[in-house]
């Protein structure tokens, strides 16, 4: 079940909308041929795992998993023990999407991003080890967790984890200790660029290109009205850019100290400033935006850079079911087999 084709799409929902209108998008996602819904894990929003649960029970073949979760807010014993308790519910279904997280969000509440790539290959390597029931214990430079810790329950199918990364060591880090990469970008700029240091930490631990789920984790924007489109996917970019690394923000041509700008209006609140302040070029280098040929023609350029899945992220587009029912008529049977 947590095989993917060549050609998979998944699709992110933000459960900020009522538990049962999640539940319909979810329903509604397995009906049009999506592989794999992923549900974010911020604070702001409703909780993951239990909007997870709820989905779980309303579907019966989709993939399903927190996309994604972080280490700095939620210890990996407890991620461990949500995925593995969901497991039971969806037997073969669920994957444990993990970052380092987003640093604006991790700023609102005062929590400091430390040392990144530890934390996540700890936490992996925690997850994986009570998932497996092999047990826990570990003595890391970030978690440390006695000889006692496991579960008293068994966990029947392996979980497989997917690292959201985007910087190079990440990437890296994510093809050498995950199954899965999540590819935080939506231009083929910079996936080609990610793809290079996915591959190296592929070879380092021996990985053949069947071994790794290699996934673009886009923001994505659907319409017939390419302008509705934009201005659904204004926020999430402003989001995007704010949090953005300076090397890639360079490789667009955007000015560190406009992202900057963005960051600061966002932690003070001020969303207006921050979202008047997102340009066309930053909607076209960290966003798939437009009409659904127009998609089409961007998903077929990343495609072509070696991803095996595409997720189409938040906000998906600016009426969630309308945008869906595009994606599911009019985009992904352009990528199916004998089409």
């Amino acid at each position: 079940m947590n095989g993917l084709t060549a050609a998979s799409f998944g699709v992110e929902f933000v459960p900020g909308d009522l538990f049962w209108r999640t539940t319909y998008y979810a329903v509604q996602a397995e009906k049009l041929g999506f592989n794999r819904i992923w549900i974010t894990d911020h604070f702001n929003n409703r909780n993951v795992y239990v909007t997870l649960a709820l989905v779980s029970t309303y579907t019966s073949q989709i993939g399903l998993g927190p996309g994604v979760t972080n280490p700095y807010l939620v210890h990996p014993v407890m991620t461990a023990q949500a995925v593995a308790s969901l497991n039971e519910m969806a037997p073969g279904r669920i994957a444990c999407g993990i970052g380092a997280g987003d640093r604006t969000t991790l700023d609102m509440v005062g929590v400091e991003q430390k040392k990144p790539l530890s934390a996540i290959r700890e936490a992996v390597e925690i997850i994986r080890g009570l998932t497996s029931g092999s047990g826990a214990e570990f003595q890391g430079e970030v978690f440390r967790i006695t000889k006692g810790a496991r579960f008293r329950f068994r966990v029947d199918n392996p979980i497989p984890i997917y690292i959201g990364a985007q910087g190079p060591r990440m990437l890296a880090l994510a093809a050498e200790v995950g199954d899965g990469v999540l590819i935080n970008a939506s231009h083929p700029r910079d996936i080609e660029e990610a793809v290079q240091h996915v591959r190296k930490g592929a070879e380092a631990s021996g990985k053949g290109p069947k071994d790794l789920a290699v996934v673009a984790y886009t923001s994505f924007s659907v319409a017939e009205d390419p302008v509705r489109a934009r201005e659904a996917v204004t926020p999430v970019v402003a989001y995007i850019v704010a949090g953005c690394p300076e090397v890639v923000l360079s490789r667009h041509g955007i000015l560190f100290v406009n992202a900057t700008k963005i960051r600061d209006a966002i932690v003070s609140g001020k969303f207006k400033d921050a979202f008047s302040s997102v340009t066309d070029e930053m909607v076209e280098a960290f966003s798939i935006s437009g009409t659904p040929d127009v998609c089409v023609e961007k998903v077929g350029r990343l495609f072509k850079t070696g991803v095996t899945e595409l997720v189409t992220g938040s906000p998906i587009g600016p009426r969630i079911r309308r945008s869906m029912n595009l994606i599911g008529s009019e985009v992904i049977p352009n990528f199916k087999e004998g089409t």
